[in-house]
């Protein structure tokens, strides 16, 4: 696969110039103006990129842009929120979200086409696993966001999240790199502190993390308070059991000395009930853990439904009275599918 520039952190166009003969002095306006700038087209032609730099973007050894085109744009009726339809050079498509407010605006990305994860509740498990994406697609993504951000609000990303289509620890190495080069201060400049990265439950990419030198936050999906009940929801808790998720989330929290973010999925009748707020609370007890709260979003492959309004409260009420921080997630997008565990593409299997 040919090398693209938005999947290019500093030092590797330093050593690609350097490769091609050119001063690696270069790499500065040339990473500018795509990572900061978000060019597209007619790098060659600006200010600051001197001919040895443009016959190198010339000749055929040089990186290319990423080919990414927007299918659909869908905006949610809530005025917050809006979903990309994504194609890539492939032909295979991905979905990624804009969510926030003036001045706090969010870019949740994909990290695969499709999960192998499988969780029963999720429309991205329920379309099968394709392909993990490249550094540079990643990086793309948000530079889509960041684009109709500048476009049609003047405003810019703030924060990142790793809660799209796929499992991020699935494919560590190229979610790891594209972040390095989001939350460059040469180019987006996100604070590594306003990246969440989700994960499932995938213990040897947590412990990569922990020993990661960028502090991102984690966010852990649990749902289930023993293997049996766990297990149905996520099936792959039998590779990773609960009791070795939580003891590997503790060394993730002891070594970043980082809170954990906890994600629970409310499903009306089957985990919504006051005895697994209670199970919850003791399974969490003596960790430095936030419990996110999600009803349950509709899809098309599971049949669950939503808790009720007053299990939520009652839910949460408990968490906190252990001595728990817990947040209800607010529901937007879900009119356009783009809530959480509701995004998913034609590009399965």
């Amino acid at each position: 696969m040919k090398t693209v520039l938005e999947g290019c952190c500093y030092a590797k166009l330093e050593t690609l110039l350097r490769e091609a003969g050119v001063n690696p002095v270069h790499a500065r306006p040339l990473f500018n103006a795509v990572q900061r700038k978000l060019l597209r087209a007619g790098i060659e032609s600006l200010d600051g990129i001197l001919p040895p730099v443009r016959a190198w973007l010339a000749g055929g050894e040089a990186p290319v842009c990423c080919e990414i085109e927007e299918v659909v744009r869908t905006p949610s009726a809530d005025g917050f929120t809006q979903k990309h339809l994504l194609r890539l050079g492939d032909g295979v498509e991905v979905e990624s979200v804009r969510m926030g407010f003036p001045g706090r605006f969010t870019a949740c990305l994909s990290s695969q086409v499709g999960c192998a994860m499988g969780c029963v509740f999720c429309a991205t498990g329920q379309m099968g696993f394709s392909r993990n994406l490249s550094t540079g697609e990643i990086v793309a993504q948000a530079h889509h966001v960041e684009r109709t951000l500048r476009e049609s609000q003047g405003e810019h990303v703030r924060n990142i999240v790793m809660m799209g289509m796929g499992e991020p620890m699935a494919n560590f190495d190229a979610v790891m790199e594209a972040l390095e080069i989001l939350t460059d201060n040469r180019g987006l400049n996100i604070g590594p502190a306003r990246v969440a990265i989700s994960t499932v439950g995938h213990i040897p990419g947590i412990l990569k993390l922990a020993r990661h030198p960028k502090r991102y936050s984690l966010a852990v999906s649990l749902h289930g308070v023993d293997d049996e009940e766990r297990g149905r929801l996520v099936p792959v808790n039998r590779k990773w059991p609960l009791g070795d998720l939580l003891e590997a989330c503790r060394e993730y929290s002891a070594v970043k000395r980082a809170r954990v973010f906890f994600a629970w999925t409310l499903i009306g009748g089957v985990n919504d009930s006051c005895e697994h707020a209670h199970k919850l609370a003791a399974l969490l007890q003596g960790m430095d853990a936030h419990v996110n709260l999600i009803p349950l979003n509709p899809t098309e492959g599971f049949e669950g439904r939503a808790p009720e309004e007053g299990n939520v409260r009652a839910f949460q009420q408990i968490i906190q009275d252990a001595g728990l921080p817990s947040t209800v997630r607010q529901r937007r997008g879900i009119d356009v599918a783009a809530g959480c565990g509701q995004l998913k593409s034609n590009s399965g299997k």
